[in-house]
């Protein structure tokens, strides 16, 4: 992974908050290891079955529950920009509401608007474009190693938001509407992601940009494996079901952000002289 200097303290970076407003130098997001990006895929495909659950079983219909959803979201996050410093339990949980609230966005324009998934995959990649020219131009990084003020915290989970609802977009767009299928469509978004990480680590590619472009791989990746576990037989899955997909998957999340929170192996140590891009 690359470095970056760090700034100096006496001369924050124009329209960044003052270094004495900063929380102690603590980064409210985990360091970015191998349990980050499993967790991360298996919210992406709880996200999918999830919110497929709800909307079949919750008897509120896709705009209810997506209130609902959006509602404990809205909670959660409270919470989140609350704590002091990267507490496991509450930003898994943000990142798990979000995955469905993202999904949940992506498919009331698409189902209940009848909006095509070519147009929604577009509007929501200019989108989290705009997020990320606004984000630099007013804290002049987009590392996910330097969300330590309110303001990069906010550009930071908006940025997350549209990054699941563009991959959920992306995701249908190539699984469905190319007829790829979910296993093919799954296949496909990990050699991408195997190709960015190729490109990072031999070609030099930009950690940052790295980072994001796989983040965005991984959603509609995730989608894709939930999608085949969970879907009929005759539509391409294997039949398992939302109920016994989503309770497997958010088990396994939970048994894994259990663990990081008693090990703290996915919290980065400050770094006075230098700080890791991602």
């Amino acid at each position: 992974m690359a470095y970056e200097t760090s700034q100096n303290p006496a001369a924050p970076a124009a329209g960044t908050e003052p270094v004495a407003a900063r929380r102690a130098g603590w980064n409210k997001v985990p360091e970015v290891t191998l349990y980050f990006w499993i967790i991360k895929v298996l919210c992406t495909t709880v996200g999918e079955t999830a919110a497929d659950l709800l909307n079949e079983k919750a008897g509120l219909g896709l705009t209810g529950v997506s209130v609902l959803m959006s509602a404990l979201l809205a909670v959660v996050l409270v919470v989140q920009f609350r704590t002091t410093a990267y507490r496991a339990g509450v930003y898994w949980t943000a990142v798990a509401l979000i995955s469905v609230v993202g999904t949940l966005v992506s498919d009331n324009l698409t189902d209940n608007m009848g909006v095509p998934l070519e147009t929604t995959t577009t509007a929501f990649a200019i989108v989290l474009a705009v997020v990320f020219v606004v984000w630099y131009r007013r804290e002049r990084t987009l590392s996910i190693h330097h969300i330590d003020t309110t303001g990069r915290e906010s550009f930071y989970w908006l940025a997350v938001l549209f990054t699941f609802a563009l991959g959920t977009s992306a995701g249908d767009l190539v699984s469905e509407r190319l007829d790829f299928g979910y296993w093919l469509s799954a296949v496909l978004f990990a050699l991408s992601i195997a190709a960015v990480a190729l490109a990072h680590f031999t070609l030099g590619l930009d950690a940052v940009w790295s980072f994001w472009i796989a983040y965005v791989l991984t959603r509609p990746l995730g989608a894709s494996i939930g999608d085949y576990l969970s879907q009929a037989t005759g539509d391409g899955g294997l039949g398992l079901g939302t109920v016994v997909t989503s309770a497997l998957f958010l088990a396994v999340i939970l048994g894994l952000v259990v663990y990081l929170s008693v090990t703290r192996r996915d919290v980065a140590e400050p770094q006075p002289t230098a700080r890791r891009t991602a």
